[in-house]
């Protein structure tokens, strides 16, 4: 089972928009996503690796495939 251990942050680039989503660390170098208009709402969990390689993807500049 997965565990969220850190506090949700949104991102800085969500400014003051209520259209965001949040993001928390998880037991296993993972994370924890969530949509910040509902915080008792249903998670997304991602793996440590996953996440990494979503990121990765993003700071390349590579588009979703």
């Amino acid at each position: 089972m997965i565990e969220v251990i850190g506090p949700f942050r949104k991102s800085s680039y969500s400014g003051q928009e209520s259209n965001c989503v949040e993001v928390a660390a998880t037991t296993g170098n993972g994370h924890a996503v969530r949509d910040s208009k509902r915080q008792d709402g249903p998670l997304i969990a991602v793996s440590g690796p996953s996440w990494r390689a979503f990121l990765e993807q993003f700071a390349h500049g590579d588009e979703a495939r």
